[in-house]
């Protein structure tokens, strides 16, 4: 085993804390990441630790390059470059198209999308002058399905796979993957929500039945985060129960 530097945008909860502790106690050192939620981060990094590794909880708004970097310069000050960077940082502003606002369409696209990119466009020098990366979008079912009501959040997430894929093509040559896991309904708190018959017929459309758990997607990424990954890029990888079958 290879231990290597981590980091994982939206680490407060949730896929994000599930995942942080999958590459934790696959020896990686880890760095969480936040944007409001301190508590939460701290938490995860607290966990971490418990599991045997070493952890760093940092504010880092996606939306901003500035506060992006600052935490990157503290981690390469504390370990060394990010070699691992899981993009799961995420918002949802539901509304139906006709009745959708600017601030809502650009705010999702913007934190989506726009974060992953900016990044990932922060990771890629660190990883290209040490010819190793690990690179894991986490998109959405909804990308490839459509979601009423979530135009702007289904739109950012297809736009994932488009980044994903010019990655993994422009970064390949320096060892670096480029991936997404495009999870379905997921018994998380941006789940938790919605009324409980919604999240019922959800599970109802899945093959399996039921909903998913954040530690299920947290697997598939660690695996494409490892080095048994390495022949694996521009991949979209669904942990969905089922649901996306024939999209």
């Amino acid at each position: 085993m290879t231990t290597r530097v981590a980091l994982v945008t939206g680490g407060a909860d949730g896929i994000g804390r599930a995942t942080a502790l999958a590459l934790a106690r696959a020896g990686h050192r880890v760095a969480v990441c936040y944007r409001s939620d301190k508590e939460g981060a701290t938490e995860t990094a607290a966990a971490a630790r418990e599991a045997g590794a070493e952890a760093l909880a940092l504010p880092a708004d996606v939306i901003d390059p500035g506060a992006l970097d600052e935490a990157f310069k503290e981690v390469e000050a504390t370990w060394g470059p990010v070699q691992i960077l899981v993009n799961n940082a995420g918002v949802t502003q539901d509304g139906l198209i006709l009745r959708m606002a600017d601030a809502q369409w650009s705010d999702v696209l913007r934190t989506n999308l726009d974060g992953a990119f900016f990044a990932i466009r922060r990771a890629a020098p660190g990883m290209v002058k040490g010819r190793f990366g690990r690179i894991v979008n986490v998109g959405s079912v909804s990308a490839s399905t459509g979601a009423g009501g979530q135009a702007n959040y289904a739109a950012a997430k297809a736009g994932l796979i488009g980044l994903t894929r010019s990655v993994a093509r422009e970064l390949a040559s320096r060892k670096i993957t480029c991936n997404l896991v495009a999870p379905g309904p997921i018994d998380t708190a941006m789940l938790g929500a919605l009324p409980a018959e919604r999240k019922e017929e959800l599970a109802r459309l899945t093959a399996l039945g039921r909903l998913g758990t954040p530690e299920e997607v947290a697997a598939a990424i660690a695996f494409l985060c490892s080095e048994a990954a390495g022949y694996i890029t521009g991949a979209v990888v669904p942990v969905d129960g089922g649901l996306s079958m024939g999209h």
